[in-house]
C-alpha cells in the first residue's frame, strides 16, 4: 500500500511541472538584399538551386579542386574540430545511460566480532541490484536532450571549420596565382626594358640622345628588377600559407606555375530567410539556444523529488558453502522518492543561470544572424565596385597602351625626350598591375560571398 502512495503521489506532482517548450530565437530577416541588387556577378537562385556543396569548383579549376581535397584530409585545425564532435557524441551516450536500468553484481565476504573473547561470525553475500530513475519530471529526458543540441551544435561547429577552411585555401591559392600572373608580366615587361636599354645606349652612341637618357631606362630596369623579386617572394609566402593548411611542410609542398588565374564564377544568390538554412555557424548557435532550453528544464526539475524503482535479490549466510541455497535467498523491491529540503540556494542559483544561459543563447543567435546578413551584403558591395573597377582599369589600361605607343614614336623621332617613355612606360606597367590586383581582388569577393552563403552546406535531415 506505501508503495502505492508513493507512485500515486509522484504521479500528482509529475503533472505540476514540464520542461519549457523550446521556440527558436527571432532574428531580423530582410525580404531582399541590399547590395548589388544590379550586378551580373550573381543570378537569384531558382527552386531549390543554391551553392554547390563542393563549391569551389564554380572556379573551374583542377588544381583548386586538387588542393581542397587535400586539405580536409590533412588541416591539424579540422582535425581538432572533428575530436571535439567525437567527444560530444560520446557526452551524448553518457547522457542517455540513466534512460535504461543500471544493473550491478554484488559480492562480500566478512568475519566480525563484536567483544573480545565473544563469538566471531562470518557473513557471505552474493547478489545483483538493479535500479532505474523514472523521468516523471523530465531531467534525464531534458539532460539528453541538451546533449543532443549540443552534439548537433558541434557538428554544425565541424562544417562552419570546414567552410572557413575551404575559403582560406581558396583565398591563397587566388593570392598565390596573382603573385605568377604579376611575376610573368614583370618578366614580360623586363624584356621590353632591356630593349630600351639597348636603344638609347644605341643612340647615344649616336650622338642623337644625352646620357641621361641611358641612364633613366637603367634606373627603370633595375627598379622593375626590384619588383620582379617582391613578386617571387610574394609566390613563395603564399605557397608556404597553402601548405601549413594543407597540414604539410613548407619545404615537402610546391605548386606548378600556372598560365593565368582562375576566372570568377556567377553566384546562385538565395535570399535572406533561406540563409539561415545554409550558414553552418548560425545552425550551431540555434542548436546551443536549444540546449540551453533543454538545461533549463533540467535546472527547474531539481525543486522535484527524484523517483527511483529498485530491486535487489542474492543470498547471504555464514558459510561460503551453503551460500547458493534456496532457504539463504533475500530480495528487496521498492520505489524511493529523494529531495533536498535545504541546500542553501544552490538550485535557485542554477536556475537563475540556465536562465541566463537561454538569453545568452538567444542574443548569440541573434548576432550570428545579424553578422551573417552583414557579411553578405558587403561581399556583394565589394564585388560590385570591383567589378566596376575592372572595367574601369581595363579602359585604362588601353588608354595607356596607346599613350606609350605615341610617346615611342615621337621619341623616334625626335619630337620628345625619353622622360615621355619612362612616364609612358610607368603609367602601363601600373596599370597593368593593377589590374591583375583587381582580378585576385574579384576572384576573392566571390570567394566571400560564396563562403558567407553557407558554401552549400545544409543540416542534416
Amino acid at each position: 500500500m506505501g508503495a502505492r502512495l508513493l507512485l500515486a503521489g509522484a504521479a500528482l506532482l509529475a503533472g505540476c511541472t514540464t520542461p519549457p517548450p523550446y521556440v527558436p530565437p527571432a532574428a531580423p530577416l530582410p525580404a531582399q538584399w541590399k547590395e548589388g541588387a544590379d550586378a551580373a556577378f550573381w543570378r537569384l537562385a531558382q527552386g531549390g538551386e543554391g551553392v554547390q556543396a563542393d563549391w569551389w569548383t564554380h572556379y573551374a579549376d583542377p588544381e583548386l579542386n586538387h588542393l581542397q581535397l587535400q586539405a580536409l584530409e590533412g588541416n591539424p585545425g579540422l582535425a581538432q574540430s572533428a575530436a571535439r564532435l567525437r567527444a560530444a557524441q560520446a557526452a551524448l551516450a553518457g547522457a542517455r545511460a540513466p534512460l535504461l536500468p543500471q544493473l550491478g553484481l554484488n559480492a562480500a565476504s566478512s568475519r566480525a566480532q563484536a567483544t573480545p573473547g565473544g563469538h566471531a561470525a562470518s557473513n557471505q553475500s552474493l547478489g545483483l541490484s538493479a535500479s532505474w530513475e523514472v523521468d516523471l519530471w523530465g531531467r534525464v529526458s531534458g539532460t539528453v536532450n541538451a546533449a543532443q543540441a549540443s552534439s548537433e551544435a558541434s557538428a554544425a561547429d565541424l562544417a562552419a571549420a570546414r567552410l572557413s577552411l575551404q575559403a582560406q585555401v581558396a583565398q591563397s591559392y587566388f593570392a598565390l596565382r596573382a603573385a605568377e600572373a604579376q611575376q610573368q608580366l614583370l618578366a614580360a615587361v623586363l624584356d621590353t626594358y632591356d630593349q630600351s636599354r639597348t636603344l638609347t645606349r644605341n643612340r647615344v652612341r649616336a650622338g642623337v640622345a644625352p646620357p641621361s637618357d641611358a641612364d633613366q631606362a637603367e634606373a627603370q630596369y633595375q627598379s622593375t628588377r626590384a619588383q620582379s623579386f617582391e613578386a617571387a617572394a610574394n609566390r613563395a609566402q603564399w605557397e608556404h600559407a597553402l601548405a601549413a593548411l594543407l597540414g604539410q611542410a613548407p619545404s615537402s609542398f610546391a605548386l606548378q606555375p600556372s598560365a593565368q588565374l582562375p576566372q570568377a564564377p556567377q553566384v546562385p544568390l538565395a535570399l535572406p530567410a533561406q540563409l539561415l538554412l545554409r550558414r553552418p555557424d548560425i545552425a550551431a548557435s540555434e542548436r546551443r539556444a536549444a540546449a540551453a532550453n533543454a538545461q533549463l528544464g533540467v535546472a527547474q526539475s531539481a525543486f522535484f523529488p527524484a523517483l527511483t524503482l529498485s530491486a535487489s535479490a542474492g543470498f547471504r549466510a555464514s558459510s561460503l558453502a551453503s551460500l547458493i541455497s534456496a532457504p539463504n535467498l533475500v530480495w528487496a523491491l521498492g520505489p524511493q522518492l529523494a529531495l533536498a529540503l535545504f541546500d542553501g540556494g544552490a538550485r535557485n542559483a542554477a536556475r537563475e543561470s540556465a536562465l541566463a544561459n537561454v538569453e545568452l543563447a538567444g542574443a548569440a543567435y541573434r548576432a550570428a544572424v545579424l553578422a551573417a546578413l552583414q557579411e553578405v551584403e558587403d561581399a556583394l558591395s565589394s564585388a560590385a565596385a570591383l567589378q566596376q573597377q575592372a572595367q574601369a582599369q581595363a579602359l585604362a589600361v588601353a588608354a595607356a597602351q596607346r599613350a606609350l605607343t605615341v610617346a615611342e614614336n615621337q621619341y623616334r623621332a625626335g619630337l620628345v625626350g625619353y622622360l615621355n617613355v619612362l612616364s609612358a612606360q610607368a603609367s602601363l606597367l601600373a596599370g597593368q598591375r593593377s589590374q591583375i590586383e583587381l582580378q585576385r581582388q574579384q576572384l576573392v569577393a566571390v570567394n566571400s560571398l560564396l563562403k558567407n552563403l553557407g558554401g552549400g552546406w545544409a543540416p542534416a535531415p
